[in-house]
C-alpha cells in the first residue's frame, strides 16, 4: 500500500509537504504513512482516494484497476 500512495504523488508531481497539507496532517506523518511507520486511518483513505480520484481498494492493493464504482 505504501508504494502505491508514494507512485500516485510522484506520478502527479506533488511533494509530501503538499499532498500532507491538501488531506490536512503534516508532512512528518504523511511520511509515516509512506514508509509504513503509521497505519492510515480510514479518514486518511478516504481523503487520498477522494484527492487521486481512486478507489479505496486501490489504495489497499486489493484490485489493481484505480477506478471507483459508481
Amino acid at each position: 500500500m505504501r508504494n502505491r500512495i508514494r507512485d500516485l504523488r510522484e506520478d502527479a508531481d506533488l511533494t509530501q509537504q503538499q499532498i500532507a497539507d491538501r488531506i490536512g496532517i503534516t508532512q512528518r506523518k504523511y511520511s509515516y504513512l509512506e514508509t509504513g511507520t503509521q497505519q492510515l486511518t480510514d479518514e486518511l483513505l478516504i481523503k487520498l482516494a477522494n484527492h487521486y480520484k481512486v478507489s479505496i481498494d486501490y489504495l489497499l492493493c486489493q484490485t489493481n484497476n484505480p477506478k471507483r464504482n459508481t
